[in-house]
C-alpha cells in the first residue's frame, strides 16, 4: 500500500524499506530479546515524482539522515511497540517530504523610509544628550 504524502503525491512501496531492530537503552532482560525499533530506508534518488527544487530541499532537510547515494534512513525507537515506531517513522518521512514542498518566499529588499531614517536619527540624537548629561561636569573636582 503506497505512502500518501499528499491528495496528488504518493510513496510506492518499492522505494520504502522497513525492518525491525533491536531498539538500544533501558528496558531490562525484554530488551535483548525483542526488536520493537524500526529502520525505514527510502530511496529518494529513485522516487521521480519529487520536484528537483523539492529533492534539494528534502537534502538540506534530511541532514545527516540522507546518504550520498539519496538514501533516506530514518531510527524510530521512541515508542514502546513496533507498529508505533512503524507509523512514527512513516510519520517523519512523510512531514519531512511535505516540509520539502512548500516553496520558501523570496526576500524582496525594501528601502527604509524616510520617516524612519529621522526616527532612527532622532533617537540617536536624544540617546547622545543623555549621555552627555551623565558626564563630570568641569570644575566640579
Amino acid at each position: 500500500m503506497p505512502i500518501e504524502v499528499s491528495r496528488i503525491l504518493e510513496i510506492p512501496d518499492d522505494l520504502v524499506e522497513m525492518r525491525a531492530v533491536r531498539a538500544s537503552g533501558p528496558g531490562g532482560q525484554n530488551v535483548n530479546k525483542v526488536s520493537n525499533a524500526v529502520e525505514l530506508r527510502f530511496d529518494c534518488a529513485a522516487w521521480d515524482a519529487l520536484p528537483h527544487a523539492a529533492r534539494q530541499r528534502l537534502r538540506r532537510i534530511a541532514g545527516r539522515r540522507m546518504t550520498a547515494d539519496g538514501l533516506i534512513v530514518i531510527d524510530a525507537q521512541r515508542l514502546r511497540s513496533l507498529e508505533q515506531n512503524r507509523a512514527d517513522a512513516v510519520g517523519r518521512l512523510v512531514a519531512m517530504i511535505r516540509e520539502s514542498l512548500v516553496e520558501p518566499k523570496p526576500r524582496r529588499p525594501t528601502k527604509p523610509t524616510r520617516a524612519s531614517k529621522e526616527r532612527r536619527l532622532a533617537g540617536k540624537s536624544r540617546d547622545a544628550r543623555t549621555k552627555k548629561l551623565r558626564t563630570r561636569v568641569r570644575g566640579e573636582d
